[in-house]
């Protein structure tokens, strides 16, 4: 046997204490590493290279603020909100993550996926508040005040502010319901950082995250069909929405708005189109084309000088007003009702802006700290939900936009942020006319990443059957149920995948490649030899309690033969035996002489001396798997049989030693454990 390292035992009790006390300590420096490290900015902005990156950062700030505006307008029809709530989510978004983020490539903004989950936790509310889901009434042709709702649909709902009830409306119940939300999102994922909770992240396999983002997609699609064709149904709310929506839009298609779907026909021709040729020719592009937002004031100027809403009765934005309004501290009240909600907000919004921070990260060679992200992500959150916006993540496309058109650090978040001060100070207004068919459009033509998975199935069922299945359950329960739910389903049916297949693993009797000392499986590969009286048993997965049982019963059929049953058998035979005897019957119950019988007790099927078990896939054992492992030493050596161990890894060994599979002095360790399985045969041969 190879000799073992002496480790030296750890004090962590005194670790502890030293890591504690140096963390209590407060000096100079260490408190200008801890500013650095919360404001990543201080360490490179000193350093910027502004004659090497500032025209990069420059162009594509400026391309990403054109993208941000047409898509934050069009992203709060998912959130059930007023498009100036969306410009104000996109403007404090990047500000704080040029301040605070590591990456320095990845767009932080308004993003699809998170404006839905956030819509239907405000659509809730709103229903449970008394409040009507219809968004469909005439725009208000003030001053556009965000302060009262001059709509028809003017329920009321008291809220105690500042220790004053007053009397809420419509708009500003939802985005108090918004701002709750996020804030308490944001909270999550500070406390998630301060404790390193970032391993969560982990369990939300590819899959999953792809089956809920498509899952996802597909409601986001649902939700846009009666803008596009201009029909007023009620907004779908709980378990099933998918289906109830398309069960309304049927029975209500004969009211479909014929302005309407001439208008989203030719939007979506344009944009897709447009999109295509980008996909082609982006090489040959300096910069990707900005369709959008062409696309948003060529049907700006169409609807307002044809007078859409007034002549054919388009459903238009509506007034959006200019500046900011002063801030306010989220309802508490409010954080409590959505409380639950926040998590699987704040967990997705992590997940995504983590992963695509470490993929860019990867590919232009530098490093991110995860947990840095998760704060960065987390006061993206909880500092712009006190100026009335929502939550916020990284996304993907205006990721990759970011970094086609020249990217080099997040002063390109600062140009974007500038541009969409730019339209809040002064632009806003003029999308008053801008149907709601057009936002539809550009929302539906930006799923198409998501919506192409579908493509992918078979390639992907060819790979890895056990994924493609997550993949379904996933997008189905994201899709079918509600996003939250899709996205709990997906977690635990992946485990429950990883559980199976640890449950029932392969296991395999080995075979000799001839003229080497090398084992593999009988029944894949040909032209292996048996070993004389040796059977070698392989189990590819950790053996635990609850695969104890499998392990038994794979291990007796495939060398054919149940210690337990054949030791009962053997007793009962010796029973009759002795009966035999005591009459003075010198013939056994078989008819042979007491000679023969010892020829008897042993049976034909029994052609091994020696049982090799092959550890090497076996990672790690609990109790139940040492006590499985001294279980079948016993059985097999009340046979005759002798059972050695090949390959186990230290912590395997170390587990069969504390659970005295060796012995009290582990004297017999030599004869019982080899480092491969060529060893323990050779010395099962050498055994009379």
């Amino acid at each position: 046997l190879m000799e073992r390292k002496t480790h030296v035992k750890i004090n962590r009790k005194a670790i502890m204490l030293a890591k504690l006390r140096k963390s209590c300590s407060c000096t100079p420096q260490k408190l200008k590493n801890f500013l650095m490290d919360f404001f990543p900015v201080l360490r490179w902005l000193p350093k910027y290279r502004c004659k090497e990156y500032i025209w990069g950062d420059i162009m594509s700030g400026l391309v990403i603020g054109i993208i941000l505006v047409p898509q934050a307008i069009a992203y709060s029809l998912l959130a059930g909100l007023k498009p100036i709530y969306s410009l104000y989510t996109s403007f404090f978004a990047n500000i704080i993550y040029f301040l605070m983020g590591t990456s320095r490539h990845v767009s932080v903004g308004i993003f699809s996926l998170i404006s839905l989950m956030v819509g239907q936790v405000v659509d809730r509310e709103l229903l449970l508040a008394g409040f009507d889901l219809n968004d469909d009434a005439p725009p208000a042709s003030g001053d556009g005040s965000l302060q009262n709702d001059n709509l028809p649909n003017t329920t009321a709902f008291n809220l105690t502010i500042a220790g004053i009830n007053a009397e809420c409306g419509k708009e500003c119940y939802a985005i108090g319901i918004a701002t709750a939300l996020t804030f308490m999102a944001g909270v999550y994922q500070v406390l998630m950082g301060i404790f390193r909770l970032g391993f969560v992240s982990m369990y939300l396999s590819e899959s999953v995250l792809d089956g809920f983002a498509t899952g996802a997609s597909l409601t986001i699609l649902t939700a846009q069909v009666k803008y596009l064709i201009g029909i007023k149904i009620p907004r779908s709310q709980g378990h099933g929405m998918l289906v109830i929506t398309w069960i309304n839009i049927f029975r209500n298609i004969s009211q479909a708005n014929l302005c309407d779907v001439i208008t989203s026909a030719i939007c979506i021709v344009v944009l897709v189109t447009a999109k295509e040729l980008g996909d082609r020719y982006k090489h040959k592009l300096k910069f990707p084309l900005p369709t959008e937002l062409v696309v948003i004031v060529v049907a700006t100027l169409v609807s307002h000088y044809g007078k859409l809403n007034e002549v054919y009765a388009s459903s238009v934005s509506g007034a959006i007003p200019t500046g900011f309004i002063p801030p306010k501290v989220p309802e508490f009240n409010l954080m409590l009702r959505v409380a639950l909600d926040a998590l699987p907000l704040a967990i997705v919004s992590f997940v995504f802006t983590v992963s695509l921070s470490e993929m860019f990260a990867k590919k232009y060679a530098y490093t991110i700290r995860a947990n840095q992200e998760m704060f960065a992500v987390g006061f993206c959150n909880i500092i712009p939900s006190f100026f009335h916006s929502f939550a916020t993540s990284a996304a993907l496309a205006k990721t990759l936009v970011k970094t086609s058109t020249g990217c080099q650090t997040q002063i390109s978040g600062v140009i974007s942020a500038m541009v969409v001060l730019l339209v809040l100070l002064f632009l806003a207004p003029l999308f008053y006319s801008l149907q709601k068919c057009v936002l539809a459009c550009i929302i539906i033509v930006s799923l198409r990443g998501a919506l192409r998975k579908f493509r992918d199935v078979p390639a992907r069922y060819r790979v890895n059957k056990v994924d493609t299945l997550v993949w379904v359950v996933t997008m189905s329960a994201s899709a079918l149920v509600s996003t939250e739910i899709g996205l709990l389903v997906g977690i635990v049916f992946s485990m429950l995948c990883i559980i199976v297949r640890t449950q029932r693993p392969r296991t395999a009797l080995l075979g000799q490649i001839q003229d080497t000392s090398f084992y593999e499986d009988d029944l894949e590969y040909e032209n292996l030899s048996t070993v004389p009286k040796v059977k070698i048993f392989r189990f590819e997965a950790p053996l635990y309690y609850a695969n104890r049982n499998y392990f038994l019963k794979s291990l007796y059929r495939l060398t054919n033969l149940d210690p337990n049953l054949e030791a009962a058998r053997r007793k009962k035979y010796e029973k009759k035996e002795k009966q035999h005897l005591k009459k003075g019957n010198h013939r056994t119950a078989n008819g042979l002489g007491i000679g023969e019988t010892t020829l008897q007790l042993v049976p034909k099927q029994i052609d091994f001396q020696a049982l090799v078990v092959d550890c090497s896939a076996i990672s790690f054992l609990d109790t139940t798997g040492v006590n499985t492992l001294k279980e079948i030493l016993k059985d097999y050596k009340n046979l005759n049989i002798s059972v050695l161990l090949a390959c186990c890894n230290p912590s395997v060994i170390d587990s069969l030693k504390r659970g005295g599979y060796f012995g009290k002095d582990f004297g017999c360790m030599q004869e019982m454990l080899f480092y491969s399985i060529h060893n323990a045969v050779l010395f099962a041969k050498d055994q009379k």
